[in-house]
């Protein structure tokens, strides 16, 4: 029997990972990419929306891509490859905005606060039409599921208006996707501000725990890290937000219930819990770490990996399109 199909993407916006990607999407999809036929895409056309050096902008997406397998996203398993390397998502994305309506776009939560923040004259069109670009993504796999974070589900609730819109208009044409948003629980925050989302775009490095940063820096972090004077290894988001951070990146990474590692560290102080984190950042993301700079010392043959995937999504991603180009009408070359 075929599996159901999954697609999520991650933007090349920094040299490195985090620890919230990793926990709230890499850890997830590893698992799903054993029961879905998944896509995943490192998704380079919407890092355009912000102003980026070309050359960077091509380094940051090998990096993403090197990190995505080195953390178990396995290309033999998954359809793993660079979202421009896949003409179709633009192309869709073309169709999908004549069916968009404006203020239905304009309502999008990520735009209008973005916009809000840097004024019309700043914003890009490109950063308007970003959630119709994301429905192309997903639309073109006749995508079955979508694992997303909350901030993102906004978008896939136009993904499934729009898909239903065009089904109803040109007759059945795609799968209407469902978003697995992951859970509250998992959601990673500053080392240094825990009221705020772990962010590759946080105002100070030393709150941010990298996949590509030494061991030992990822240890000065934790250490280093913004609890409480309470001094008990508790979880309790409102009262204890640094602390409870940290408990939920230790069970995330082991495996293991937060109430089984209150109890361990009960009567113990922070230092010892710290340290202890640090240990297990070490063990989960040494391997991860060495296995990504190894594939970043041959470019070429990771290009040739993410080539071959890129071949596979076409031929699904390519077969929607001329259906959706037949069903509005296009004339076919000859």
């Amino acid at each position: 029997m075929n599996k159901p199909r999954l697609y999520s993407g991650m933007q090349p916006s920094a040299d490195s990972l985090q620890v919230g990607n990793y926990i709230g999407a890499l850890m997830q999809w590893r698992e799903l990419q054993q029961s879905y036929e998944a896509f995943f895409s490192v998704v380079d056309l919407h890092a355009l929306t912000q102003p980026n050096d070309p050359a960077e902008l091509r380094e940051k997406t090998r990096r993403t891509a090197a990190q995505y397998i080195a953390a178990g996203i396995e290309p033999s398993k998954s359809t793993l490859y660079v979202q421009s390397h896949v003409p179709a998502h633009a192309e869709l994305a073309w169709v999908l905005s004549t069916v968009t309506g404006f203020g239905e776009a304009g309502r999008m939560t990520q735009f209008k606060d973005k916009s809000q923040r840097y004024g019309s004259d700043a914003t890009s069109v490109g950063l308007f039409t970003y959630p119709v670009l994301m429905a192309a993504d997903i639309l073109l796999y006749q995508t079955d599921i979508v694992p997303v974070g909350d901030d993102q589900k906004q978008h896939v609730e136009l993904t499934r208006d729009l898909a239903e819109r065009f089904n109803a208009r040109f007759g059945t044409t795609f799968q209407v996707p469902m978003p697995v948003i992951q859970q509250d629980t998992a959601r990673i925050y500053d080392l240094q501000n825990p009221t705020a989302k772990m962010s590759k775009s946080a105002e100070s490095d030393a709150g941010v725990l990298w996949l590509l940063d030494d061991p030992a820096v990822s240890a000065k972090k934790i250490m280093r890290a913004v609890t409480d004077s309470d001094g008990t290894v508790r979880y309790d988001r409102e009262n204890k937000p640094g602390v409870s951070n940290l408990l939920v990146i230790f069970a995330a990474l082991t495996g293991r219930q937060i109430p089984a590692i209150e109890d361990e560290f009960a009567g113990r102080g922070y230092g010892d819990f710290k340290k202890a984190l640090a240990e297990v950042v070490t063990e989960e993301f040494g391997p991860v770490r060495a296995r990504a700079l190894e594939m970043l010392d041959d470019p070429a043959e990771l290009d040739r990996v993410l080539a071959v995937n890129a071949a596979k999504a076409a031929e699904v991603a390519d077969a929607t399109l001329a259906d959706v180009y037949d069903k509005v009408g296009l004339l076919r070359r000859v």
